[in-house]
C-alpha cells in the first residue's frame, strides 16, 4: 500500500488557489487546475501550479477571460506548456502565444519560458490545443504576488 509523508507532497488542489486579477476563467471542459504549492500549502515552499489544457474551439470560446493579461512580478517567474504525445514530446501539438517584454512569441513546440522579476508579460493566449496540453508555472516567491 502506497503511503507517503504530507509534510513533503501535494496530491490534492487544495479549496483555495491564488487569483490574481490577470488569471483567465476557464470552462471545465476548457482546462483544469490540478495541483499548486506555496508557503501555506508547504512551509517554506515556493510559488508553483499546474494544469491540464483540453482540446477545443480555441480561441473561438475565449474573448478576453481566455487571456491571461499583461503584468509582471517581483520575482522571476518560469512558465511552461508542454505536448503530451509520447511519440512527439517535443511537439506542442498546439500554439500559444505568449508576449514578453512587448515581444509577441508563438510557438507550437513544447516549452518553459524564463521570465525575470520585473520583466512585463502577457497576453498569453491559447490559439489552438489539438492534443491535450501539460502547463506549469513557478516563481521563487512563497506565495503568487503580482
Amino acid at each position: 500500500m502506497a503511503g507517503w509523508d504530507k509534510k513533503y507532497f501535494i496530491t490534492e488542489l487544495r479549496e483555495q488557489v491564488g487569483f490574481a486579477p490577470w488569471t483567465p476563467d476557464f470552462a471545465g471542459n476548457e482546462a483544469m487546475r490540478l495541483l499548486s504549492m506555496d508557503d501555506e500549502v508547504v512551509k517554506g515552499g515556493f510559488y508553483m501550479e499546474t494544469a491540464w489544457f483540453w482540446p477545443g474551439d480555441w480561441p473561438k470560446t475565449k474573448s478576453d477571460e481566455g487571456t491571461v493579461k499583461e503584468h509582471a512580478h517581483e520575482f522571476d517567474e518560469a512558465v511552461a506548456y508542454v505536448g503530451t504525445d509520447p511519440d512527439n514530446p517535443y511537439e506542442l501539438n498546439g500554439e500559444v502565444e505568449f508576449w514578453i517584454d512587448g515581444k509577441k512569441n508563438v510557438i507550437d513546440k513544447s516549452f518553459i519560458a524564463f521570465v525575470p522579476a520585473g520583466t512585463k508579460h502577457g497576453p498569453l493566449k491559447i490559439n489552438r490545443i489539438d492534443k491535450p496540453i501539460f502547463h506549469f508555472t513557478a516563481g521563487m516567491q512563497q506565495k503568487y504576488l503580482g
